[in-house]
């Protein structure tokens, strides 16, 4: 019975989605969008050698800037147009979350309702372009120091080497707000998504060709394939996990009508800070090598330090743990505030049994919040540090680090919530225009 009802629900499904049309056009759009972006990822900056820039590219791989060339889907590699990618509007939205809960002005914004939110993507919008600019320009006097990478170095290389940086970030910016609502939404995270899947079919024909010239067997093969599906069952497992808190109503009277009390759920999830941990974390630690690859003549100490904190090294990885678990807790601070939480629900006349709204409610969402995100943290160290500790004994790059299927999972499922949301809301209206059209043949 239960298979039988499945199916029949399987088949609702695939028949709303042949009939959603605004659906398909949705989807066709985000598709659309997203090949324009894979093809600015090829169109290579003005004044650049393609060989010189490779050899470069190839010695400053381990560090940040292998990172963000993940990130922007190889774009740093060539030197595109869409080189800076989207990360100057996260880092600039991360950096606006931390100042909404230290300065008052936006703080007090932050509760305006729609028209504060506004005014806070407005500015996050003038952060992204200022943090553009300067990356831009770093980038442009670092290209000039390398040998021979640029055929032209001097003022007007860099002017246009900013204006073009600048000019591909801000196109992203605005193709990321169209997918958001023109597509089928979550515009920016698609198209870090799409970066990040971009290299991972030339990732998997290398781990195969290897494989067919003898350098790992086919059981390493397939334990590495095991590996990835048994992180990705952990990470849908963990993402969909909440902790729901019993949230009860009292009794109303309007006029001479009494209505029960109802009850809720407040849903706190067991990983509130998401991606950013892994990704302030690791970008911190690879920021001393990357430097140190641009200096000449360091003493040992120095380069006995940089290579300690290089991929695979305990000193690294003790690191890497540690910061993931600050930031744990740091990020998920400031985006979860309890006292706020707790006044909303003692204004709505909302209280949880057992425990007395204002301060005695928020203390005790702090204590649940803090004991699930202390598990929410060694899941994201687990899942992150996992895959370095197969690199570093087995000596076999994965296609995908931890926190790559991270972004690609999380995102996949709130594509698929997306999509499952407009089926529903086509559903919806459908019945009720058919209730509409028998309501008007009833009255004929």
């Amino acid at each position: 019975m239960a298979s039988a009802a499945e199916q029949l629900a399987s088949n609702l499904n695939f028949l709303a989605f042949s009939r959603a049309h605004d659906l398909k056009k949705r989807m066709w759009f985000t598709i659309g969008a997203l090949l324009v972006y894979r093809l600015g990822t090829y169109i290579p900056m003005p004044g650049l050698d393609a060989n010189a820039l490779r050899k470069a590219f190839d010695s400053h791989s381990s560090g940040v800037f292998g990172i963000f060339n993940m990130f922007a889907g190889g774009a740093v590699s060539r030197m595109a147009i869409f080189t800076l990618g989207i990360m100057p509007y996260i880092s600039a939205s991360i950096i606006i979350q931390l100042m909404t809960s230290v300065v008052p002005f936006l703080e007090a914004l932050k509760k305006e309702g729609d028209l504060g939110r506004q005014i806070i993507n407005q500015y996050t919008r003038y952060g992204a372009i200022f943090l553009a600019v300067i990356q831009a320009y770093g980038i442009s006097l670092g290209l000039e120091s390398g040998n021979g990478i640029v055929s032209d170095p001097g003022w007007f290389f860099r002017f246009s080497a900013v204006l073009t940086l600048l000019g591909g970030t801000m196109f992203l910016m605005w193709l990321g707000e169209q997918i958001t609502s023109r597509g089928i939404g979550n515009g920016i995270s698609l198209i870090i998504f799409s970066g990040i899947v971009s290299g991972l079919p030339m990732a998997i024909f290398n781990i195969l060709d290897l494989s067919s010239h003898g350098e790992f067997s086919a059981i390493a093969v397939l334990g590495i394939f095991s590996l990835v599906v048994l992180i990705i069952f952990c990470i849908i497992f963990v993402e969909r996990a909440q902790r729901r808190i019993l949230v009860q109503y009292p009794k109303r009277q309007i006029g001479n009508r009494i209505f029960q009390g109802d009850s809720s759920h407040l849903p706190l999830k067991l990983n509130s800070a998401g991606v950013i941990p892994p990704i302030f974390a690791s970008s911190l630690l690879l920021l001393p090598a990357t430097i140190g690859n641009f200096s000449q003549n360091l003493p040992d100490w120095v380069q006995g330090l940089l290579h300690s904190l290089s991929h695979g090294h305990p000193i690294y990885m003790l690191l890497y743990a540690g910061l993931m678990f600050f930031f744990c807790f740091f990020y998920t601070g400031i985006v979860f505030n309890p006292k706020d939480t707790a006044e909303q629900l003692k204004k709505q006349g909302g209280f949880i049994p057992g425990i007395r709204p204002g301060e005695k409610t928020a203390e005790y969402i702090d204590f649940v919040l803090s004991r699930i995100t202390l598990v929410g943290a060694l899941y994201i160290i687990l899942v992150c540090l996992f895959p370095e500790l197969v690199v570093s004994f087995t000596g076999i790059s994965l296609a995908l680090g931890g926190t790559s299927l991270l972004i690609v999972v999380t995102v996949t499922l709130d594509t698929v919530a997306q999509i499952q949301g407009h089926l529903m809301a086509y559903q919806y209206e459908g019945l009720i225009k058919k209730s509409n059209l028998r309501g008007s043949k009833r009255k004929k």
